[in-house]
């Protein structure tokens, strides 16, 4: 199995559960506020790694009490952890509400994680990897040097286009698979996602400007793999959903490790829509996220 490299965010969550989102200038009693490791870098190299991957993880958390917290979390889930610094600034945190029907909403803040830079990715060897995990928590350019990094080194890049935001031109040439739900997936195209047949002419259009996979997660409707061969619809495993928080990157870590296993796309695709499946059930971001065994028996089902 190819080792992941994942190059992103790491925060802490700060989730609180309501019986609803609060109306503008409404105030709202909820639970308990809960303190989770999250991030979507971290979250993705604790996914894979609980597939079985071998995952390394480089990034930048704050000096401070979360700090400590989620690099030992990511030791606690066999992520290799030392290309993670500690910067002076406050460690990364997102405020996430989650209402009833297990829906969330999200303010991030970056911290830490918007210190992390070009020379923190020069010092990494990409030669040590077959696999790269990349999402948009962390500086852009930051992003965009990693992927040119890792395809002159031969290494394979995934591409996570979240939180939505454009790219700049020419970044998806050195992206081998990109990873949007429908709502970056329209920012990133400009076109209508409002049905399946909208859906695949937007990722076809993302295929046009060099990228060669683009899997489209669609919620309880699974997903959408469009290559310049083929189309195919995945449809979504059914389970009972409590919190939505971290199922997308569930997905894109189940993914990875499954690649990495050196699975077929489609077969690849299959499990990671069971990871991302199972990650609904449990409440939190990365207790959320299962394991291979998890997986296993919902495929089995």
């Amino acid at each position: 199995m190819k080792s992941i490299l994942v190059i992103g965010s790491l925060n802490a969550d700060l989730v609180v559960r309501a019986p609803r989102f609060p109306k503008p200038g409404e105030t709202l009693t909820g639970e308990d506020l809960q303190v989770i490791p999250g991030g979507k870098g971290a979250n993705q190299a604790v996914a894979a790694a609980r597939m079985g991957a071998a995952v390394h993880m480089a990034g930048r958390v704050g000096q401070d009490t979360f700090g400590p917290m989620l690099v030992n979390n990511l030791e606690d889930a066999g992520v290799e952890v030392s290309q993670v610094q500690a910067s002076g600034s406050a460690t990364g945190t997102a405020t996430i509400v989650v209402d009833g029907q297990g829906e969330n909403f999200i303010v991030l803040s970056p911290g830490a994680n918007g210190l992390l830079s070009s020379q923190d990715v020069d010092a990494i060897d990409f030669n040590l990897f077959g696999w790269l995990l990349l999402q948009l928590e962390i500086p852009l350019e930051v992003v965009a040097h990693a992927a040119a990094k890792a395809r002159m080194a031969g290494c394979r890049v995934i591409l996570n286009p979240a939180p939505a935001r454009e790219l700049p031109p020419n970044m998806l040439a050195h992206v081998d698979i990109v990873i949007p739900n429908e709502t970056e997936l329209s920012l990133l195209t400009g076109c209508d996602t409002d049905d399946l047949a909208g859906v695949e002419d937007c990722a076809r259009g993302l295929l046009m400007r060099g990228v060669e996979i683009v899997l489209v997660t669609l919620g309880a409707q699974g997903s959408l793999l469009v290559t310049a061969d083929y189309t195919e619809h995945i449809p979504a495993f059914k389970v009972k959903v409590v919190d939505t928080t971290g199922a997308g990157d569930a997905f894109i870590g189940g993914l990875a490790a499954s690649l990495a296993e050196g699975k077929s796309l489609p077969e690849a695709a299959r499990i990671a829509n069971a990871c991302g499946a199972l990650a609904t059930t449990r409440f939190g971001a990365q207790p959320s996220l299962p394991t291979y065994m998890d997986v296993e028996k919902l495929l089995n089902q």
